[in-house]
């Protein structure tokens, strides 16, 4: 009686160890059918695209620029990444092999083969995408300390070695304008190089006057063109990380923009902190994209560039957390250079998933003609373009002395 009431434990315990074998085998197998879908005869790992509907192969784009960005996206895509660190040997899209030069600051011999119209371009354009892909370049004059006091603002103003007017009209104005706050601003001027074929004179000796008198310019050994406004983005973004990783906030602009730091200053001491991480506002563009006539500035060929722009802040003037521009800098390694610096940013912020804010007190196409010498409209606005030295040596005393009336 006792033998056979243990009978149908026994089987129960056989068909369970029959149930764990068939599926130990099965996970055998299936491992050989995706070891054998992952890997070539020779064992190599491959990396496949699914075959599922939902999902569309990239197509390797004509426009150059285009091009360069589908391979940085393939190069930074963290799926492809894993797969590398697990397996280095893997077999890659052959487009990816067309690299140009080993050292990033030749001319890239592939750019007139590719560019079905590069012959006909401004000399500048071309030259701009000859050496699109370099980032190097040689500083000549740094203010390694001028963040040694952790500014709450950073003043960052594009210039051009002759412009010697209008940097000092800005420190004797919106530039100095932590004389008149309990924060600590700083400014500094960006300047890269001029070259004889620019027609521009040898102002190298009053330049290095200059620096050492004032102590805020940062200049780099490159060609200051329009087309490198963006190479003058990334170097200062790369300054910015080393030099002045604890500035609060950064404003950046041209030197003939008029800004009402103490206006800005305001706005920010009343940022939460969850808003000041992301803040970036300017006067802010939305649905542009490339124009298309030569005889204009901005004209981008659709041999380099197809596609819609990302929204952007006018390059004139915009405004963003110290902590953005750290991760601007970043981010700026995974996007190909483009020849307009204001919409490159705004391919950076799009990048990040941060989306510019637009604040009407950023006028980067101007005011009404009008409004242009009524007192009370400048202390409201944070910044405006253009204005000579003059005019902002006019307009900087109705922003300290708001007892004047106004006009």
């Amino acid at each position: 009686m006792q033998r056979g009431g243990n009978m149908p434990v026994a089987r129960r315990k056989a068909r369970a160890l029959y149930v764990m074998m068939m599926v130990n085998i099965f996970i055998c197998v299936l491992i050989g059918m995706l070891w054998n879908l992952g890997h070539d005869k020779s064992g190599r790992h491959v990396v496949r695209i699914p075959s599922k509907r939902f999902w569309h192969q990239q197509v390797l784009s004509k426009s150059f620029w285009n091009k360069e960005q589908q391979r940085l996206d393939f190069i930074y895509n963290p799926i492809i990444n894993s797969a590398l660190s697990s397996n280095p040997i893997i077999v890659l899209p052959d487009w990816l092999n067309d690299t140009g030069p080993l050292n990033p600051c030749e001319q890239d011999y592939r750019v007139p083969m590719q560019i079905s119209d590069y012959n006909t371009l401004p000399q500048r354009f071309q030259d701009f995408l000859l050496y699109m892909r370099c980032r190097t370049y040689p500083m000549m004059i740094n203010q390694p300390h001028i963040c040694d006091e952790k500014p709450f603002l950073l003043l960052v103003v594009k210039s051009l070695i002759p412009h010697f007017d209008r940097r000092q009209a800005i420190r004797e104005t919106w530039g100095r304008a932590g004389v008149f706050t309990n924060r600590t601003v700083k400014t500094v001027f960006l300047l890269g190089n001029t070259l004889p074929v620019d027609h521009f004179p040898n102002l190298l000796g009053m330049l290095g006057h200059e620096a050492k008198h004032h102590k805020d310019l940062l200049q780099w050994d490159y060609r200051d063109t329009f087309f490198n406004l963006t190479l003058k983005e990334v170097l200062f973004l790369e300054w910015f990380s080393q030099n002045c990783p604890h500035a609060q906030y950064v404003l950046k602009g041209d030197d003939d923009v008029f800004v009402n730091t103490l206006r800005i200053i305001d706005l920010l001491e009343g940022l939460s902190e969850v808003k000041a991480k992301d803040l970036f506002i300017g006067d802010v563009i939305n649905n542009a994209g490339p124009h298309r006539d030569k005889k204009l500035k901005y004209f981008i060929p659709e041999s380099v560039f197809v596609g819609q722009y990302p929204p952007y802040a006018g390059g004139g003037g915009y405004l963003y957390s110290g902590d953005l521009a750290l991760r601007l800098y970043k981010i700026s390694q995974q996007v190909v250079l483009y020849p307009i610096d204001d919409v490159y940013t705004g391919m950076c912020l799009k990048k990040l998933g941060v989306v510019p804010e637009k604040h009407t007190g950023f006028r980067t196409f101007d005011i009404e003609e009008k409004y242009r010498y009524n007192t009370c409209i400048y202390r409201n606005l944070m910044l405006v373009h253009s204005r000579t030295p003059q005019e902002m040596l006019t307009i900087w005393p109705w922003i300290v002395h708001p007892e004047l009336e106004c006009q």
